[in-house]
């Protein structure tokens, strides 16, 4: 693949610090099978369902137990509130200080989806495989939730050596960031394996 312009970690390699993808636990827009990506609404609504609580808890006992993380981790996240309060209850869980977030890790913008049916999601990822610029119905396209998200790397990269960074965000933004991770096409981010909710994934070798 060539690297993209948009694309920041292409000009990192290697990389200083190993890097987690952490998928929010089970959200009450989850559980209402609704699409939430609007700032306004998700930054103090639709946060984590109980389901979402002991999974997020129970995925953070997991990797302190397998001596994946510890105290040490810095832990970047979303600023929508369910992933705010799933870096919460891993930070509690690792001891951790302190949690940062950054809008450079929100969810993607679903447009004139944003609401309704997380059926509609289907309609993005069909129209994402034949352009990454695909803005169709003002939702945000691939090369902008690229650029943020690996930006956010070249920023982290500049300021961290050696620390295991945990990267608390939703679907769409970790699938695409993903991409950059393993060297494959953005546009194709549907093709990588899924990231569960609550998920910890190491995303370099060294993690």
């Amino acid at each position: 693949m060539q690297p993209s312009e948009m694309d920041y970690i292409q000009k990192l390699q290697p990389l200083k610090n190993p890097y987690f993808a952490m998928r929010h636990g089970t959200s009450t827009a989850n559980e209402e099978g609704i699409i939430m990506s609007n700032t306004e609404k998700s930054a103090t609504h639709y946060g984590l369902s109980k389901k979402g609580y002991e999974e997020v808890r129970e995925s953070a006992k997991n990797a302190k137990k397998d001596c994946v993380l510890n105290s040490d981790t810095v832990i970047m996240s979303s600023d929508f509130a369910r992933a705010r309060e799933t870096a919460e209850i891993i930070a509690d869980v690792l001891s951790v200080d302190m949690v940062t977030t950054t809008p450079k890790l929100r969810e993607r913008f679903f447009g004139i989806w944003d609401g309704t049916s997380n059926n509609n999601y289907k309609n993005v990822w069909d129209d994402d495989t034949h352009n990454a610029d695909n803005s169709t119905n003002n939702v945000e396209n691939i090369k902008s939730v690229l650029s943020r998200t690996t930006k956010l790397i070249e920023d982290l990269e500049n300021r961290y050596t050696g620390k295991n960074i945990v990267l608390v965000s939703h679907g769409d933004t970790l699938q695409i960031l993903q991409t950059s991770f393993v060297g494959v096409i953005p546009s194709t981010h549907r093709s990588l394996a899924h990231l569960g909710t609550a998920e910890i994934r190491a995303l370099n070798h060294n993690a």
